[in-house]
C-alpha cells in the first residue's frame, strides 16, 4: 500500500493503518531501534510505542514523507528508552555521541535557541556540501546508528577503511563548525 493510502487510513481513524504501517515500515523501524536498544523485548516495546505515537500524531499532522516521519519517531523513542535504562552506563549510542562530541562546541547551551538554529543550519549546509554517498554514510552512522561493520559490508570495504571515512567526515564537520563559530 502506498503512503498516501496509509495516511488516509490514519486520517479516517481506521486501525488498519497500524497494520499497513507495520507491514511496510516494520523492518525499517526495527532496524533503527535495534541499532540503539539491546534486547528484542525492548525493541518490540519501542515499536509498539512508535505505532501509538504515529496514531496520536496523524491527525493533526500530515507528514510529507511517512518513512522519514516514522523513522524520526522510532529514533526518538528508542533514544528515550535507552536513556531511561542506561542512565549511569556507557555503551552503544553513548559511544556514537562521544565520537561526535569533538565536533560540537563544549560550551553549547541547548537553551540558546538562536545559536542552536544557527548550528543546525551550519551542519545542514555542511551535509549538503558533501558527496551524496558521504552524506548518506554520515546520516546512517550518526542518526540511525548503523555500525561501522554493517556499513563497511554494504559498501564493500573493510571496517577500518569505513572508520577512516567517518573520521575524515567528523574532522571536516569540526572544521566547518570552527569556521562558523569565528
Amino acid at each position: 500500500m502506498d503512503d498516501e493510502k496509509i495516511i488516509s487510513l490514519y486520517l479516517d481513524r481506521n486501525e488498519t493503518a497500524i497494520t499497513e504501517t507495520d507491514q511496510k515500515y516494520g523492518t525499517y523501524c526495527r532496524r533503527i531501534a535495534k541499532n540503539i536498544l539491546e534486547s528484542p523485548e525492548d525493541i518490540e516495546e519501542c515499536i509498539n510505542d512508535v505505532w501509538m505515537a504515529v496514531w496520536n500524531r496523524i491527525p493533526p499532522l500530515v507528514p510529507t514523507s511517512l518513512k522519514a516521519f516514522i523513522g524520526k519517531i522510532t529514533r526518538d523513542i528508542s533514544i528515550s528508552k535507552y536513556r531511561q535504562q542506561h542512565a549511569a552506563k556507557r555503551s552503544g549510542i553513548c559511544l556514537l555521541l562521544e565520537e561526535l562530541e569533538e565536533c560540537i562546541p563544549s560550551d553549547f547551551n541547548v537553551e540558546q535557541q538562536t545559536e542552536a538554529k544557527e548550528l543546525e543550519r551550519c551542519i545542514n549546509e555542511w551535509l549538503l556540501s558533501q558527496k551524496k554517498e558521504e552524506r548518506v554514510l554520515f546520516i546512517r552512522r550518526y542518526y540511525f546508528g548503523d555500525s561501522l561493520k554493517s556499513l563497511a559490508k554494504e559498501y564493500g570495504c573493510r571496517e577500518n577503511k569505513m572508520a577512516q571515512i567517518m573520521l575524515r567526515l567528523r574532522q571536516s564537520l569540526k572544521n566547518e563548525i570552527e569556521k562558523w563559530r569565528q
